[in-house]
């Protein structure tokens, strides 16, 4: 018999995906190690400390003041990703399956959405918020940001809804199903990979919110962790060992809530593959 290779198991693609991991995974190391040196040292390279310091971390969050920075952030996102999530659903579900005059051109909109950088909307962004009267407060970041996430979550969640078989819409209506009645009881949980994985993006693009944060609000409590690390930055740019004790604070609630819900995450990836 001749052995059949697995697919995505190739040589090449293993040897891809190594070198992916380890550049990944490198400069975490890298700031790990360097985070554990003695303050006021300048490490070179990947040099492990005779003696780590695992005061620098405590050092950093008192510093940077990280527990209103973890509340901050986390009242953001709490406002943020709800929101966005049940928008983009309800309107993924109306342009997918809900016929109406000018889905095309709402839909085409959305589209050319995703065309715009963020850096091509700042200077708007900052005058109207300013006008709004939102300038250097928390809803200077949800807002636009839940405006921002609108296009991309309603094509992911579009194309989910038009994936499902039309059957079950189908079926639901001639049971005596009203369309809402269809969407909360038949098609949303059918979604719940979609809006699942989707809910993981939407958080780690709002906790790793920088651009927004440093334009809008002039507060470094107010803003998300990763734009407080401006000013901290600012402050602190001299000590290495403490910046890189203090990035690592910021980066590591992404990395818990990913690898918490990988499991979640891949298998939507791959129930879309697979459409």
């Amino acid at each position: 018999m001749t052995r059949r290779r697995v697919a995505g198991r190739s040589p090449v693609g293993v040897l891809v995906l190594t070198l992916a991991a380890v550049g990944t995974v490198l400069p975490l190391v890298s700031m790990a190690l360097t985070a554990l040196q003695p303050r006021g040292s300048a490490p070179a390279g990947l040099s492990v400390p005779a003696d780590p310091q695992w005061g620098n971390f405590v050092d950093a969050w008192d510093a940077a003041v990280m527990g209103e920075l973890l509340r901050s952030s986390a009242l953001i996102v709490l406002v943020v990703v709800p929101s966005a999530l049940l928008l983009a659903t309800l309107a993924g579900y109306g342009l997918a399956l809900v016929p109406f005059r000018g889905a095309a051109l709402v839909y085409a909109a959305f589209l050319a959405g995703l065309a715009l950088p963020y850096e091509a909307l700042i200077a708007p962004l900052y005058l109207q918020i300013g006008d709004l009267g939102l300038l250097n407060t928390r809803w200077a970041i949800i807002v636009p940001l839940t405006a921002l996430f609108m296009p991309f979550s309603v094509f992911w969640m579009r194309a989910h809804f038009l994936g499902l078989p039309a059957e079950l819409l189908d079926s639901a209506r001639v049971d005596g199903a009203s369309m809402r009645q269809a969407f909360r009881h038949v098609m949303l949980p059918l979604a719940a990979p979609a809006w699942s994985a989707l809910a993981i993006l939407l958080f780690l693009w709002t906790w790793n919110q920088f651009l927004l944060a440093v334009t809008l609000v002039d507060e470094p409590t107010r803003r998300t962790m990763a734009g407080a690390l401006g000013a901290y930055q600012g402050q602190y740019g001299t000590d290495i060992v403490l910046l890189c004790a203090g990035s690592l604070l910021i980066i590591v609630p992404t990395i818990a809530v990913f690898l918490i819900f990988q499991r979640g995450f891949v298998a939507a990836i791959l129930q879309g593959a697979g459409r």
